[in-house]
């Protein structure tokens, strides 16, 4: 596994869209063409598409209200072109149907946190400044860090760390974590983790995993995404195409294997009795291996170092 960004990057630099080129090139918006930004964060993405397509226009999605706020602000030169509204890509089909829209020609899904979110302690993302046991991405979210610090017992916390964070010594961990209650800052908890594991690698805090388990859990990360990918290929036209950005093995493995498995012949969930596709599905990988981003720009903006992007496109439909 490699890190999220949680710690890596100078603290407040602005954000700037990983692999924006490489988006753009992949998705190939055209004239005209309906695009989605489902995690539209500050707009940088979403800018860069529709000024790759003339009369495009854009729906931009994102269960954060302050993201929200400064996509608007950096796309209203787009004017009419743009609609923004909060919500979670897992319910991307829902929110389209609610629109009114159809299946769409670009997809974009970026699942990793903004510089927004990271930079600013009170949201409590990250371990470089003392901040609340926050990490919500939304209000909605169903609970914060604090609680899951401080109300898990021993066991559910060292499974969420081991599986979620993939830390080997998680058991360690999460018997610090429960000998040090109560906890009520990011720093605190940076440092029972640090107390129970020691230095990390150079360039790589102790409690990168834990606090990557930690956010995970407060915002159903993945099991948003496992929504996205049930059957997310729908959301396309023919010739539309997905592209989603992962910064870590457990996002990426799954969509790695849900965009192989769009690909087959048949889509029908294995071990069926009787496949109800009633016809073949032809669903096709851009690339045959994963994309990653240069050289120069992870010189540029390190915070793009871990990125994965991956790219489907829908074929037209065969009888």
């Amino acid at each position: 596994m490699e890190d999220d960004g949680t710690d890596i990057g100078p603290v407040g630099v602005p954000h700037v869209p990983v692999m924006e080129g490489q988006v753009v090139e992949g998705l190939r918006p055209r004239p005209g063409a309906r695009l989605v930004d489902a995690t539209v964060g500050a707009g940088g993405h979403a800018a860069a598409l529709l000024q790759a397509a003339r009369d495009s226009t854009l729906l931009g999605i994102d269960r954060d209200p302050e993201a929200l706020a400064t996509a608007r602000e950096r796309l209203a030169s787009f004017g009419a072109r743009v609609r923004l509204r909060r919500g979670c890509f897992g319910d991307l089909a829902a929110v389209l149907a609610e629109e009114g829209s159809g299946p769409v020609d670009a997809l974009l899904v970026d699942l990793g946190m903004s510089s927004l979110q990271l930079d600013d302690p009170g949201r409590g993302f990250s371990f470089r400044g003392s901040g609340p046991l926050d990490m919500r991405m939304g209000p909605e979210a169903p609970r914060t860090a604090e609680e899951v610090v401080n109300e898990w017992d021993e066991t559910e916390l060292a499974e969420q760390i081991a599986r979620c964070g993939e830390e080997p010594r998680a058991r360690r961990v999460a018997r610090a974590i429960v000998h040090a209650r109560p906890l009520r800052s990011t720093e605190e908890l940076a440092r029972v983790v640090a107390g129970a594991l020691g230095r990390g690698r150079p360039g790589h805090h102790p409690a990168t995993r834990t606090f990557q388990a930690i956010r995970i859990a407060v915002n159903d990360e993945l099991g948003e995404l496992d929504r996205l990918l049930e059957d997310g290929w729908r959301l396309l036209a023919p010739g539309g195409r997905m592209g989603v950005l992962a910064y870590h093995s457990l996002e990426d493995r799954r969509v790695k294997v849900a965009f192989r498995r769009w690909a087959a012949s048949c889509l029908c969930p294995p071990g069926l009795p009787v496949c109800r596709c009633g016809w073949s599905r032809r669903v096709r990988l851009v690339h045959s291996r994963v994309r990653r981003p240069t050289p120069a720009e992870v010189e540029r903006n390190p915070r793009a170092r871990s990125a994965r992007l991956r790219l489907v496109e829908r074929l037209a439909e065969t009888t």
